[in-house]
This record gives C-alpha cells, sequence and structure tokens, in this order.
C-alpha cells in the first residue's frame, strides 16, 4: 500500500556498536515520533541531562570525515550520515534517534543495519499529509574541485554523483539513483565507507579512525582491496557516496523534489550546497501531498505523490 501522509515508526528498535572515529560503544534507538516533527537527535547519558537537536543543515558544526550536529554548547552526535540516509530512504518522515555516546554505532560501515532496524519497527503512517521541498530554480557551489547543484527535477529526488580519486582502486566512477525505498535498500544501503591504508596513520594521530577496522569499512592499499570478501558492489564505493548525500540531504528537514548533482564531492559539499538552498528562498517551495494543501503550500501532482510515497505493505 502506498501513502501520501507522513510517516513514523510503529515501534522502537535499538541497536548497539562502535563509532567508527571515536571507538567508543554507543546504543542508538530509533522510535516514533509526531507528525511535523522531522528527526530528532536526543543525546543521552550526559552529566548536564539529555541534549537535542533537530536534524537540520544549520545543525551540522563539523564535516570533515563524517556529519556532526550539534548546538551552541558545541557538538552532540557525530556520524549522523547513515541513520539519516537509512530513514530518508525508506521513506520515514518522523523519528526520535536516541544516542548515548558521541557517535552513532558504524555497525558494518553500510546503512544496511539501520534499514533492517527500521523494517524491524515497522513503519506506520500518521493523519497528516507528507510535505515536501521542490526545488523551482538551481542552486550551485563550487569549492576547489569540487561541484554540487540542485536543480529542478519532475520525477522526485534523483542524485547523480560523480568521484574520482587517483587510486587504482577506485579511479573516476559515477552512478545515478531515483530514490525510492526499493532503490535504495537494493542499490544502496549495503555500500560501506572506506579508506587508504596509508592514510590510517595520519587519521589516528587527528583523532579519527580510531574504532576503524576490516569488519566496518573497505581498506584497500597500492594494489588492492583488503577485505577478504571484496566489494559488495563493483562500484562500491561511488554507491557509498550516494548513500552519504542521501543522508546529509535529508537534513533539509524535508522530503527534496529535484536533482542532485556531485562532483568530487562529500560532506562538506553536501552541507554547502543544502545550506546555500535554504539561503535562498527564491529557489525552493513547500509542496504538499494533498488535494486540500495548507495555505502557503502548493498540491503535489497525484502521479508523483504516489510515486515518492513509501510502501507501507
Amino acid at each position: 500500500m502506498k501513502s501520501n501522509r507522513q510517516t513514523t515508526l510503529g515501534s522502537c528498535v535499538t541497536i548497539t556498536g562502535i563509532g567508527v572515529h571515536s571507538g567508543l560503544p554507543a546504543t542508538l534507538s530509533i522510535g516514533p515520533a509526531d507528525a511535523d516533527t522531522g528527526y530528532l537527535f536526543v543525546r543521552t547519558g550526559l552529566e548536564g541531562g539529555d541534549r537535542e537537536v533537530r536534524a537540520s543543515a544549520e545543525a551540522v558544526i563539523a564535516t570533515e570525515f563524517a556529519t556532526v550536529l550539534g548546538d551552541s554548547s558545541g557538538p552532540l552526535v557525530s556520524t549522523a550520515e547513515h541513520v539519516l540516509a537509512s530513514l530518508r530512504g525508506m521513506g520515514v518522515d518522523n523519528a526520535i534517534i536516541e544516542v548515548d555516546g558521541p557517535e552513532v554505532p558504524i555497525m558494518d560501515g553500510s546503512a544496511a543495519p539501520f534499514v533492517e532496524a527500521i523494517e524491524q519497527a515497522g513503519i506506520i503512517q500518521l493523519r497528516e499529509p507528507r510535505r515536501f521541498i521542490e526545488i523551482i530554480k538551481p542552486v550551485r557551489v563550487v569549492i576547489g574541485e569540487s561541484v554540487g547543484e540542485l536543480v529542478p527535477y519532475a520525477h522526485g529526488f534523483r542524485a547523480e554523483i560523480e568521484i574520482d580519486f587517483a587510486h587504482p582502486q577506485i579511479g573516476h566512477q559515477a552512478y545515478a539513483l531515483e530514490l525510492s525505498a526499493k532503490a535504495f535498500q537494493r542499490d544502496i544501503c549495503r555500500a560501506r565507507t572506506f579508506g587508504c591504508m596509508n592514510d590510517v596513520a595520519k587519521l589516528w594521530s587527528a583523532g579519527y579512525a580510531r574504532g576503524a577496522s576490516l569488519e566496518n569499512a573497505i581498506v584497500y592499499d597500492e594494489t588492492c582491496v583488503l577485505n577478504s570478501e571484496g566489494l559488495r558492489y563493483r562500484d562500491e564505493f561511488v554507491r557509498h557516496k550516494v548513500l552519504d548525500a542521501v543522508g546529509d540531504l535529508a537534513l533539509a528537514g524535508l522530503p527534496l523534489l529535484g536533482l542532485y548533482r556531485s562532483v568530487r564531492g562529500g560532506h562538506k559539499l553536501n552541507n554547502a550546497v543544502l545550506r546555500a538552498l535554504m539561503a535562498d528562498r527564491s529557489a525552493w517551495r513547500i509542496v504538499e501531498a494533498s488535494p486540500a494543501a495548507r495555505r502557503g503550500h502548493a498540491e503535489v501532482p497525484a502521479a508523483l505523490a504516489a510515486a515518492f510515497a513509501p510502501d507501507l505493505s
């Protein structure tokens, strides 16, 4: 059954693991939330009590090797992109995400464990209609050799991602995703984060990758991939960049209707493009999947809304 109403989880589900950068253990719970909540992170276990941060482009305070969310008091949770990608990719509009450590657990380096958790919890519909951010004017950001843009697109959300690494294990790769729960689960969610063995010492000295291993990342050297099982997809590297883009753009607060292009990008570029979009109020509008769209909101065409809706069967 397709639904054009907002969705949330049917129950709370919990997973445990370690942070890929901190190396610290963490328990993460994803649970139901009311309509129009979006994604709300709650950092528990702090001496001064729990702290909350709503997932938004403005809440991003660092993008060096992961997307870090925080507030005026400092960082709250790091490596938020994989769980955000899973929620957006599976068509979940509202969720409360509690984590008792500084970082979302990396699990196997992909979004697959979060997708499995979402399936276990179940997705239910709420009474309120879904709302979207429709791109109505191109927004483009250039950072050095990295280029990212959001442009109007009449068929939902599409990501066209290119990467180009001067390494024989990666090189130039490109991938295009027409986002749907089925496509995300089949083609994207199992793609793992990756890193070069030669960079490990540098990352450790900078305080990163302390929890990284062959169990939660693709690791390669000058000649080969070191993981015994090899790659999950022939082009797993670029597919993971697509996964990251879906998660980083989930910080728009509503599903995007548009085309995202990224060349040699990453978390920094993704966030910069999203901030540029939010800053240009003439570049987007809120639309609603309802014949009785609220004042100031245009109506999403029925065919588009149905194609973009999660499958609740």
